[in-house]
């Protein structure tokens, strides 16, 4: 993913916020990384903004299917791994339909760790630009 505005690559950010409770409030931001202009005045978005404009976009983005698919099958081995471990679920002979990655890609984001989103985006084969909120123009 790129600026929208300097083409600079976007680099995120964690910001932890005590909240009155006493509990701390974990915040991503996602912001222009200003190494090709350093006066950008692009605005951080917040990590879910951005994931909610991403899923909107799903279907217009280029993706490597096989990267995707990769993801997939390692998240199947995942849950039934679950399955037949913690729930006692064994059924090896069962076969899942055939998979839509766009779907898949768009399934869950929020769950996802870090590292998972990551690794989906790297299976972006289009060129993202993050430019301000939506309805922010």
């Amino acid at each position: 993913m790129v600026c929208g505005h300097c083409d600079s690559g976007i680099t995120a950010e964690e910001k932890y916020k005590q909240l009155k409770d006493g509990t701390v409030a974990k915040y991503i931001y996602y912001g222009c990384g200003r190494s090709k202009d350093r006066t950008c005045k692009s605005q951080y978005l917040r990590e879910e903004e951005l994931t909610e404009q991403l899923v909107k976009l799903m279907d217009q983005i280029d993706l490597n299917q096989t990267g995707v698919e990769i993801k997939f099958n390692e998240e199947l081995k995942r849950y039934n791994k679950f399955n037949r471990g913690v729930l006692g679920m064994d059924n090896p002979t069962s076969k899942h339909k055939e998979i839509d990655t766009k779907t898949y890609a768009k399934y869950n984001p929020q769950g996802r760790s870090n590292e998972e989103k990551r690794e989906l985006m790297g299976c972006f084969k289009s060129k993202i630009k993050v430019t301000a909120k939506v309805g922010d123009d």
